[in-house]
């Protein structure tokens, strides 16, 4: 495989006083691509290439920096990780700052340090110098929002050119989660690294696991702080008095109740006005709706979301992939207490080996392999395992054999040149993403689907004979063999219809809510177009996916909500598009609680709010049977047993509340 073969030599012209600074792009320990920079006085030529999972951006950046270090004149182009076009500029001119990303353009009387939108990490530890020579460490930044810095840890990693000393530093204010990045004692870039991903000086890669392990500590301990400001555990029984409770099973509120916890489990569901017994906590529910915690079924869980989907009423996430170590400890750091996060299913990832190979959970160079991948995630407890693009087809009848044999469902990709039908005749249980199971009825023999071509292929989409026997086979097969579909509807909203310049329709109910580069974010397309012909096609496209669901749910066939985009609001976005295929707020709510607890096996214990069940419910003030958008304004979270009020966690995100906290009556 190659990646990074562009010179920087070819960008721009060198001299003797020219230094060329080389990185490597580093995912769950495999290198994946590079960035290089070369600087010419107050110039600098960067180009930032990697490719994971046959994806990746591809960015060239000039940036020139005045004498205080922040960047006068910055040119970033290129394309983002799903392909969508990267034409941004920054100018200071006389004092006066103008910029254009892909929100469009802006202007501002004063300039400052401008926050790019896309560029390489370089740009971070230009803001990380600059930011340090600030006597107060903090600075006003653009387009918006202040930028602070903190020195968290310092080291000494040995390389190629000898030992390095480096000060790994916190830079919070730009967006919901903070930024770490590693300078030398030039404050030079070293490193920038997540508990999955870093980007480390070429020539020091040996320090990448150790620099990972450092990522994962510092979000440990914020979300350890959150956790002991944020968690109430109160002494004794909780009331939650005068509420109504959403039934799964009935479709329907109860009358107003008094629900009864204590300690993990719900205790009782008693009369509205009940007697309190001594020392108990009162919470007043005010008349309105307690629902159960709902299913992320579509989770690639960190701890940067954990928390963030707890307070969004998703209580409860089927992760399907990671790091099995990684995602190890973040389950075990939930389950003690130490931070707060959702209850995890995991699913064992198997890969098959090829240059497209995604870095998540384990790789199979053959049968064999993948077999015993199998066995060992069943001997470590994993119910299900999912299957990945590289794998070669032709093992999926033995691997989905040997996990039926050891009592796990098999979840997964269809793996490039197959179709969904082949998988289903392997015996697949489901079936993930929407492309996924469609593109086997456009694709040419041949065609790969191991690149971001199984997201350009979806343009032959509205082409497809919905009434046809090719699409009739494959749906009624799936509906006679109780096969399952994950979807993740969102993120196909999002990568077809959303341009950039304008908030995409899944983002609309909270982007007042969400600070200044978050709104940004928003407001890219993730999908790159050529031209309106293009994005026409894909617009068209999502139209056949919602007609193609809307076929499969009236045919029965089990539809799981997950998003792949983190969870959280775009979870509740999901929802939201589960009714757009025929469901009521009734019935999308029951899919997202009971039917998902049941799939899974848990409703024993999850899936509704039940006498002896754990307590993992929410509070809303109106009633979502009616208007399916009051999950967006959660009032309280109860997740086994400990109750979270959004609005004292939201905060520390950067975000504005979206509904104030219940009152609580008495408080032992």
């Amino acid at each position: 495989m190659k990646f990074f073969v562009v010179s920087v030599a070819a960008l721009c012209s060198t001299s003797a006083l020219a230094q060329t600074h080389e990185y490597r792009v580093l995912f769950g320990g495999d290198d994946v691509g590079g960035l290089e920079v070369e600087t010419e006085g107050d110039t600098s030529a960067i180009v930032f290439d990697y490719k994971q999972n046959g994806r990746g951006p591809t960015i060239a950046e000039t940036v020139l920096t005045g004498p205080e270090g922040n960047p006068i004149n910055w040119t970033i182009t290129g394309r983002t990780t799903f392909g969508n076009p990267v034409n941004e500029s920054y100018a200071c001119n006389d004092g006066k700052a103008e910029w254009r990303d892909s929100t469009g353009p802006g202007s501002a009387d004063a300039c400052s340090f401008y926050i790019d939108q896309n560029g390489s990490p370089w740009g971070v530890s230009l803001l990380a110098k600059a930011l340090l020579e600030d006597p107060d460490g903090e600075m006003a930044v653009l387009p918006g929002g202040t930028a602070r810095i903190r020195a968290r840890n310092t080291a000494s990693y040995d390389g190629e050119a000898g030992e390095v000393t480096v000060t790994t530093y916190e830079i919070t204010g730009l967006s919901t989660n903070p930024v770490h990045v590693t300078l030398d004692q030039d404050l030079r870039l070293f490193a920038v690294a997540s508990p999955r991903f870093a980007i480390i000086r070429k020539g020091y890669e040996a320090a990448d696991e150790a620099l990972r392990a450092e990522a994962e500590r510092y979000s440990t301990q914020r979300f350890v702080e959150i956790q002991a400001q944020a968690a109430r555990n109160f002494d004794g029984p909780v009331r939650i008095r005068n509420v109504r409770i959403f039934d799964p099973k009935g479709l329907a509120l109860t009358e107003a109740k008094d629900v009864v916890v204590s300690g993990e489990r719900i205790a009782s569901i008693q009369s509205v006005g009940s007697p309190v017994t001594e020392g108990e906590t009162v919470i007043d529910g005010a008349g309105g709706t307690l629902v159960p915690g709902m299913y992320e079924m579509h989770g690639h869980i960190g701890q940067d979301n954990a928390l963030m989907n707890l307070v969004a009423g998703v209580t409860s996430v089927r992760d399907m992939g990671n790091e099995n170590n990684v995602l190890d400890g973040l389950i075990e750091r939930i389950d003690n207490g130490v931070i707060a996060g959702p209850r995890i299913t995991r699913s064992g990832f198997i890969e098959g080996k090829s240059e497209f190979s995604a870095a998540t959970g384990e790789i199979a160079a053959n049968q064999e392999e993948a077999i015993d991948l199998v066995r060992w995630y069943a001997a470590r407890g994993y119910p299900q395992v999912k299957l990945y693009n590289s794998m070669n087809p032709e093992w999926a009848s033995a691997v989905v054999s040997e996990a039926h044999e050891l009592g796990m469902r098999v979840a997964g990709h269809v793996p490039a040149f197959s179709t969904a039908d082949a998988m289903i005749n392997a015996g697949f249980d489901e079936i993930t993403h929407v492309n996924q199971l469609m593109l086997g009825w456009v694709l040419n023999e041949g065609e790969d689907t191991r690149t971001l071509f199984r997201f350009t292929a979806m343009q032959r989409f509205p082409s497809l004979d919905l009434d046809g026997d090719k699409v009739q086979s494959t749906l009624n097969k799936m509906a006679e063999e109780g096969v399952a579909h994950d979807p993740t509807i969102a993120i196909h909203e999002l990568g077809l219809t959303a341009v950039d310049g304008e908030v995409p329709a899944g983002s609309v109910d909270v982007y007042d809510n969400m600070p200044v580069n978050t709104q940004r974010s928003m407001k890219q397309a993730l999908f790159g177009t050529e031209n309106q012909e293009e994005r026409d096609a894909y617009v068209a496209a999502y139209g056949t996916i919602i007609e193609t669901l809307s076929l499969m749910h009236e045919k029965g066939i089990l539809l799981v909500p997950g998003t792949d985009l983190g969870g959280s609001f775009a979870y509740h976005r999901e929802l939201e598009l589960f009714e757009q295929i025929g469901m009521t707020p009734a019935q999308v709510l029951k899919r997202a609680t009971y039917d998902m607890a049941e799939y899974l096996g848990q409703d024993e214990d999850l899936g509704s709010i039940e006498k002896g069940k754990y307590a993992d419910f929410f509070l809303v003030a109106g009633d979502p049977t009616a208007d399916l958008k009051q999950i967006k304004s959660i009032q309280m979270v109860v997740s086994n047993g400990t109750v979270y009020f959004p609005s004292e966690v939201y905060p520390n995100f950067g975000i504005k509340p979206f509904a104030a906290a219940p009152q609580i009556l008495t408080e032992q």
